[in-house]
């Protein structure tokens, strides 16, 4: 990792190279999945097999494309006990986070003869799009958690979810597990873009879904791309990313372990560090080549490391807030002497990590809040999935005839002004003296 001088021209340019790393798709995956998509729309199960074939279990069946109740069964007989006992404490703490944004309906009769309101109900059906990880060997259980937990506390009354099955056809049981605990109703064998096809115009076997949630590669973001507006998506994210900011105060080898946690993911993977101390930023770059020796993934992390890592110096921690709020990272660490004294201050994070002993993986796995986060910048205007993600809001609308003729005047006007006189004739009718 080079370390770069703020507010130096190299610094400017790699922070730019960072901040527009971005979302890209090329022109023949967009043609690419369009034409996928197409096909699962037409022609359902048949065509949803040929792809599960093709690219993750080449002998299993149609009829194997739902996990059975026997399979589900047979899951829980397969897993550790320590892993069940880790489920449980993430499961529990997941749920009573979410809990507490579950929005309710209103109803507001402050103006007299009006009654104003609205109405907050769950979508019907919602998917849970869960990748595969390496070939269902490293099954991202936390995934199902996050994505089906909030929707049952929303209310939804079907959930499903997808996920690529084994090179023979099953689902890891760990993963099965964990979709029963989150309170998932079905799950399916099949991944990638196809995947969200079948979520989002329904097969023979998959349902359609309202909603689609849940973190993919890049064809899995791009079918949720296309497919928005048939159904809702919970965002499209894109590789993961960190910032800690540090002083002098700070752990070294903490920060130099979290910026791995986060480049491991992909090449992709942004990892930088802003700090005020000289000191801090060459003991992390150190720490860094030590730890980096030891990693499985060796080359995946070289790799982000060296296309979007960095390690930034500020004269202070007013200027490395600064860049925090320009870069509006998915992942933000405090790791500073007084870290509470800095949360006003920060406008744009997916999810702020405060202190040394709050690393990003605790929320990844364990600490409640939804790991599903906005990236690549979009923590300008976009949250992390919620409760809300599976809610719909309809508004409540009553007016007497005393309020009705009060503002009726005003209403006109406005609809006049707009060019709208079957606006305003739906008004004037209403005001014309009535036969008795």
């Amino acid at each position: 990792m080079k370390i770069y001088n703020y507010s130096s021209v190299s610094a400017e340019k790699r922070i730019s190279a960072i901040v527009n790393r971005g979302l890209a798709f090329k022109k023949k995956d967009f043609l690419e999945i369009t034409r996928i998509l197409e096909e699962i729309r037409r022609y359902g199960d048949k065509a949803l097999i040929k792809y599960v074939n093709l690219f993750d279990a080449p002998d299993m069946g149609m009829e194997s494309l739902k996990v059975t109740q026997e399979e589900m069964d047979t899951a829980l007989e397969r897993v550790e006990q320590s892993f069940l006992n880790a489920l449980n404490r993430a499961a529990d703490q997941i749920e009573s986070f979410h809990r507490q944004q579950l929005g309710r309906s209103w109803i507001n009769t402050e103006r007299p003869g009006t009654l104003l309101g609205q109405l907050i109900n769950p979508v019907d059906a919602a998917g849970v799009y869960v990748p595969g990880g390496k070939g269902g060997e490293t099954p991202l259980v936390s995934s199902a958690l996050m994505g089906a937990i909030p929707a049952g506390i929303a209310g939804v009354k079907k959930i499903i979810m997808v996920t690529p099955p084994r090179k023979d056809g099953t689902v890891n049981p760990h993963l099965l597990v964990a979709a029963k605990k989150a309170g998932v109703h079905g799950v399916y064998k099949a991944g990638s873009a196809w995947a969200i096809a079948a979520l989002a115009y329904g097969t023979e076997t998959i349902p359609k879904v309202d909603v689609i949630v849940g973190p993919g590669n890049i064809y899995v973001t791009l079918a949720k791309k296309i497919v928005s507006g048939s159904v809702g998506i919970d965002m499209l994210a894109g590789p993961s990313e960190i910032l800690v900011i540090a002083d002098r105060s700070a752990n070294p080898e903490f920060i130099a372990a979290d910026l791995l946690s986060q480049a491991e993911h992909d090449p992709m993977a942004s990892s930088m560090l802003v700090t005020d101390s000289k000191q801090m930023a060459k003991a992390v770059c150190s720490a860094l080549k030590e730890q980096v020796k030891h990693l499985f993934r060796k080359k995946i992390v070289e790799e982000s490391l060296a296309k979007y890592g960095a390690i930034i110096t500020v004269p202070d921690l007013a200027v490395a807030i600064e860049v925090a709020n320009r870069i509006a990272p998915e992942h933000l660490q405090l790791q500073v002497k007084d870290p509470f004294e800095y949360i006003g201050q920060i406008r744009h994070a997916g999810a702020v990590f405060i202190g040394s002993y709050t690393p990003e993986p605790v929320g990844d796995y364990m600490a409640g809040p939804n790991h599903v986060l906005p990236t690549a910048g979009t923590a300008r205007f976009a949250s992390a999935l919620s409760v809300d993600h599976f809610l719909k809001k309809t508004s409540l609308i009553h007016y007497s005839l005393e309020s009705f003729e009060r503002e009726a005047k005003d209403i006109i006007r406005l609809a006049e002004i707009e060019g709208l006189d079957a606006h305003a004739y739906s008004i004037k009718i209403r005001l014309q003296p009535k036969d008795i």
